[in-house]
C-alpha cells in the first residue's frame, strides 16, 4: 500500500507516524523547510521558540500514551499562568469574579455585575453568534471588557457576525455564574481547555512532529521539505494520485490532506462548480510574529498574556523565559513573541519586517513589561491561512463541502487547514491517528465529528511528569 499525506502539521505527521508502523511506503510532502506546521520549533538567537504559544494537553488516553511514546522523558510540566492584560491592569484567565471586579473599580465593577443581573432577568435570545452566546452568560459589560476587543482584533469582523462555535469550543459553559461559585465554593470540575498545567517538550513543541518524521524516514518512508504540492487528482470520485508544482504525478492508494481546503477542494479535477464556490468563499486568517530580543530577565510571570487593550494593536504576547528553561540554552535574554492578525487584502500583511519591528518595539516598551531594557534585536515570521474563520453561518457553506468529500474515495480530509476547524493539537493528533486506522484497518471513523463535540472519551486521563494518571 502507498499512502502520500500533504503537510507535515501535528495531524499530516501523526498519520505518516502512525502508517510508518505498519507500511513502508510513506510519502509525507510539506511545501515549508521544517515538519510541524503551526506547532514547529525554530532556533533564533541562541534559543528555541515556537510559533507563538503551543501548549499540549488532552484528557483522552489514546493521544496522551501516542504523546509519550514520542516524547519520552524528554519533557517537563509547565505551570500554566496565562492573564488578560487591560488598561495596564492583569486579570486572570480563565476568569475569577472577584480578582476581575476588584481590578476593575468599584464603579465599574458594580456595572459588570447589575449588567449581570439584567441579563439573568431578560436573557439575550439569540446566542447563534459569539457576541449572544458571551453576553448571555457574562453580561454585556464583562463582555464589552473581556471578550469583545481581543476576539475582534483576532477575527477582523465584530463580534455579532462571528459564530457561536469559536466560543462554544473555547469558552464552553463557562460563565460569570460559574466564576463566582467558584469563588465562594471552590471548584470541583475544572474546564478542560484552562488546565493549570502542561507537558512541554525540552526541545520545544516541534520536537516531538521532528522525532515523528525521524521514524516515518528509520521505517522506509518519506519526508519531503520544501515541496509543495498543487492538487490532488481524482477519477470517478476517487482520489489516485497527487500533482507537484513541477507537474510531476505521483500515484497512490490513499492521499491523507491537510492543505488548506479552500485550495484542495477547488483545485480537484472533478469537482462541481457550486462545491468549488462554496470551498473559495471559505475564509483563513493570517498571522504576523515580531520576535524580539529583550536582554533581561524575569520581566513578567505568565507564559503567555491575552492584550485586551483596544490602544494596542497586537493581541497576545508570549514570554518565552517561562516555559522550560532547556530552550533558553545558556543565554541571559528574554525572547518576546507579538502576535497580530490580518487578512490578505489588508496592508498590514504587507509590512515591511523594519516597520513591523519598529511597530513591536514601540508597543512592547508602551506595556511598561519590560521597564528600561534594551531590545538588541527583531525577527518577522508570517503565516499565512492559519485561522479558519467562523463567520455567521459558515456551516451552511462548510457542511456541502463536507458532504462532497465524503463521496470521494481514499482522500482522508484532516487537520486545521484540511478540515476548516479551530484545533488545539490534540484535535489534529486525534485525526491524524484516526485517519490511519481508517486506512490500514478499514474503520469509519467520521474525521468531521472531531472537535466538534469533543467530550465523548473512551478513557479519560492527563499526562503528569511520572506518566499517565487516571481521571
Amino acid at each position: 500500500m502507498k499512502v502520500a499525506i500533504i503537510g507535515a502539521g501535528p495531524a499530516g505527521m501523526t498519520a505518516g507516524y502512525e502508517l510508518a508502523k505498519k507500511i513502508k511506503e510513506v510519502d509525507v510532502y510539506e511545501a515549508g523547510p521544517a515538519v510541524g506546521g503551526m506547532a514547529k520549533t525554530i532556533d533564533l538567537w541562541n534559543q528555541k521558540i515556537d510559533i507563538g504559544p503551543h501548549r499540549f494537553f488532552s484528557n483522552d488516553t489514546r493521544i496522551n500514551k501516542l504523546w509519550l511514546e514520542v516524547a519520552g522523558d524528554d519533557f517537563e510540566m509547565v505551570d500554566r499562568l496565562t492573564r488578560i492584560y487591560y488598561n495596564k491592569r492583569f486579570f486572570h484567565y480563565p476568569i475569577k469574579a472577584f480578582d476581575a471586579l476588584k481590578n476593575l473599580g468599584v464603579f465599574t465593577a458594580a456595572g459588570c455585575v447589575m449588567s449581570y443581573g439584567l441579563e439573568k432577568l431578560s436573557p439575550t435570545k439569540d446566542t447563534s453568534t459569539f457576541e449572544g452566546w458571551v453576553t448571555n452568560r457574562f453580561g454585556k459589560k464583562l463582555y464589552s471588557i473581556f471578550f469583545k476587543t481581543y476576539t475582534e482584533k483576532l477575527w477582523g469582523i465584530p463580534c455579532n457576525v462571528l459564530d457561536a462555535d469559536f466560543a462554544a469550543q473555547r469558552i464552553k459553559k463557562f460563565s460569570l455564574g460559574e466564576a463566582m461559585k467558584t469563588a465562594i465554593f471552590g471548584n470541583s470540575g475544572k474546564h478542560k481547555t484552562l488546565v493549570d498545567q502542561f507537558a512541554y517538550p525540552h526541545e520545544g513543541t516541534g520536537m516531538v512532529y521532528e522525532r515523528m518524521a525521524s521514524f516515518v524516514k528509520k521505517q522506509g518512508g518519506n519526508v519531503f521539505l520544501k515541496t509543495p504540492i498543487k492538487r490532488v487528482l481524482t477519477k470517478d470520485n476517487k482520489a489516485y494520485a497527487i500533482e507537484l508544482e513541477d507537474g510531476t504525478i505521483k500515484e497512490y492508494d490513499h492521499i491523507i490532506s491537510s492543505m488548506p481546503l479552500s485550495l484542495m477542494v477547488s483545485r480537484l479535477p472533478e469537482v462541481p462548480e457550486n462545491i468549488k464556490k462554496a470551498a473559495n468563499s471559505l475564509k483563513f486568517r493570517n498571522t504576523i510574529i515580531v520576535y524580539l530580543n529583550v536582554q533581561a530577565k524575569d520581566l513578567f510571570p505568565d507564559n503567555w498574556l491575552y492584550v485586551h487593550s483596544a490602544d494596542l494593536r497586537m493581541g497576545r504576547l508570549t514570554n518565552f523565559r517561562n516555559w522550560v528553561p532547556q530552550v533558553n540554552g545558556t543565554e541571559q535574554s528574554t525572547i518576546c513573541a507579538l502576535e497580530y492578525w490580518c487578512y490578505d487584502e489588508d496592508d498590514f500583511w504587507n509590512w515591511s519586517d523594519e516597520k513591523l519591528i519598529e511597530l513591536g518595539k514601540e508597543e512592547l516598551r508602551k506595556t511598561g513589561l519590560i521597564g528600561d531594557a534594551k531590545i538588541s534585536e527583531g525577527f518577522v515570521y508570517k503565516i499565512h491561512r492559519c485561522y479558519p474563520v467562523y463567520a455567521t453561518g459558515y456551516k451552511d457553506t462548510l457542511v456541502p463541502v463536507e458532504n462532497y468529500l465524503k463521496t470521494v474515495e481514499n482522500l482522508h480530509v484532516i487537520g486545521r487547514y484540511g478540515s476548516f476547524k479551530y484545533n488545539n493539537q490534540d484535535h489534529s493528533i486525534l485525526m491524524g491517528m484516526l485517519a490511519a486506522e481508517n486506512i490500514l484497518e478499514n474503520k469509519n471513523h467520521n474525521l468531521w465529528n472531531i472537535n466538534t463535540d469533543y467530550e465523548d472519551y473512551q478513557e479519560a486521563s492527563v499526562i503528569t511528569k511520572t506518566g499517565l494518571q487516571k481521571k
